[in-house]
């Protein structure tokens, strides 16, 4: 049968049910077990084994067998499965509350992926199956539409992100991510609160977009006649609050940014920004290391994490390497020697480094000899420090090493996972720097930010020594469950709509 002639049969199963006056749709059902809490607390029943024990459940029917006066289902809910047992004779001989005509009808009407309310008792068959022999059921909810193949589940990976709610039914692995997801985020407030950090809300509505380098969406507000970007990050807002007197501020939530879509980017993406007062990069080295360690051992029972076959060794503390050390080691190329840009682009060329137009200083070359020889292999926990100032221009200088700034980000499994600076206080330096990203932008970089003239009023009042931290939390979820794509983490990523049938046959 086709989808639409299955939909079809299927809702002509809902009259019937409302002509025997019973509502497909139901208000309201008590549970007083989960199935996952049921195969724990009765695993050692023997076989062939009922006890005098009521419970009532609730789930969606996963599968459905029925042998004349015998049906067996496959209840699923939230924690797992568990089966349904009838038996008409013992129906007929009066020995459950459950009447022949609902037999029947829970045998004609009920479909694979209904969801069902059941009362009975707890039964273990001969054959070794933990079952809730059913004295009373009810349809909660008519389903119209089929499952996938129970052989083959859901295995179009598109379709699987396009109807992720039929992704969750068929694949309880997806479920489980998703439920680490959020252990993982409530874990990470949990510590930064056990600390003493405030967690404060930061406007996604901005005038100008500003603390990173990317390509903002803009909206339009119809009062107030003006346009407004989707912010790209909160680092200038949070900031603004420790001018203000807070000492330890984050803020856990989604930013925005235009730019490509891949296994590794998403344009909506989740990400926490930490700030402390009085700290630098050191500090919030130590901060991310120790919470990120915590949030694994609290939701994995481990530190040796393993991903995609790699084990990874979350235990503090990590590799601390700076980025001309890691490039000299990679490359053999000690760009501290380096001291002309025509040099700088001459070893880099030896090295791969293309399309170089754009890289107008030996500190961007670094970057991208970096980028290009070095990233992908670190895999296990390494922060990466002192970066060029001109690829850094939220960062203060460093206090010994001219020409950089006291920053760090963080790789494993070869990726990006944090990015971190002691905070650039000084607002002279940082007008200048911010107003050189403005030419940049004026010049057509859509990835430059402008210059946030309310931001650099308050750094004027005064901001205390700060060190601050982006934690992109998406890419956490995939290190913790070893996800592929960050499309397996984010409940709902963006995709490009479906081609209609004309658009296919064209």
């Amino acid at each position: 049968m086709s989808e639409a002639e299955i939909r079809a049969t299927r809702l002509e199963k809902v009259e019937q049910l409302k002509q025997l006056g019973l509502n497909p749709y139901a208000y309201h059902w008590e549970s007083t077990h989960h199935a996952a809490q049921l195969q724990e607390k009765f695993a050692d029943l023997p076989n062939g084994t009922e006890v005098d024990v009521e419970v009532t459940m609730a789930g969606r029917i996963l599968a459905r067998r029925v042998f004349g006066k015998l049906a067996f289902f496959t209840l699923q809910d939230e924690t797992g499965t568990i089966q349904l047992y009838l038996d008409k004779n013992q129906i007929q001989a009066g020995m459950a509350e459950i009447d022949a005509d609902a037999f029947e009808h829970l045998k004609h009407l009920i479909d694979v992926g209904d969801i069902l309310g059941v009362r009975g008792k707890i039964k273990r068959t001969e054959k070794g199956e933990l079952s809730v022999y059913v004295q009373q059921y009810a349809i909660l909810t008519k389903s119209l539409l089929p499952l996938p193949d129970k052989w083959h589940g859901l295995t179009d990976i598109a379709k699987r992100y396009r109807q992720r709610y039929v992704d969750l039914i068929v694949n309880p692995q997806v479920r489980e991510t998703f439920r680490r997801r959020a252990q993982i985020i409530a874990g990470i407030r949990r510590y930064l609160e056990n600390l003493g950090f405030l967690e404060i809300e930061t406007p996604i509505l901005q005038t100008e977009a500003g603390g990173a380098d990317a390509r903002p969406f803009t909206t339009y507000h119809n009062t107030l006649e003006m346009d407004l970007y989707l912010r790209i990050a909160t680092e200038l807002h949070l900031k603004r609050l420790i001018v203000g007197g807070f000492e330890k501020v984050f803020e856990l939530g989604r930013l925005f940014r235009n730019e490509g879509i891949s296994t590794r980017h998403n344009p909506e993406f989740t990400t926490i920004e930490i700030y402390q007062a009085y700290a630098d990069y050191h500090d919030m080295m130590a901060l991310t290391e120790n919470m990120i360690a915590t949030i694994a051992q609290e939701v994995l029972g481990t530190q040796q994490v393993t991903y995609q076959g790699e084990v990874i060794n979350l235990t503090p503390p990590w590799r601390r390497a700076t980025m001309h050390e890691l490039v000299q080691d990679a490359t053999g190329i000690d760009f501290n020697r380096i001291h002309t840009l025509e040099d700088a682009i001459a070893v880099a060329s030896q090295v791969g480094v293309e399309n170089m137009a754009e890289l107008t200083s030996i500190g961007k070359l670094l970057n991208e000899v970096f980028e290009h020889k070095v990233e992908a292999s670190l895999i296990q926990p390494t922060f990466v420090l002192d970066y060029p100032v001109e690829i850094s221009p939220l960062a203060k200088p460093h206090r010994s090493k001219p020409g950089l700034v006291e920053r760090f980000e963080l790789f494993i499994v070869g990726r990006e996972l944090a990015n971190s600076f002691s905070e650039l206080t000084d607002p002279i330096e940082q007008r200048q720097r911010l107003e050189a990203q403005a030419a940049r932008k004026a010049a057509g970089d859509l990835e430059a930010q402008g210059v946030d003239e309310d931001f650099l009023t308050a750094l004027e009042y005064g901001m205390p020594p700060t060190g601050g931290e982006g934690i992109g939390i998406d890419r956490l979820v995939m290190l913790l469950t070893d996800a592929m794509s960050i499309r397996d983490v984010i409940a709902f990523p963006l995709l490009k709509p479906e081609r209609n049938q004309d658009e296919q046959e064209e």
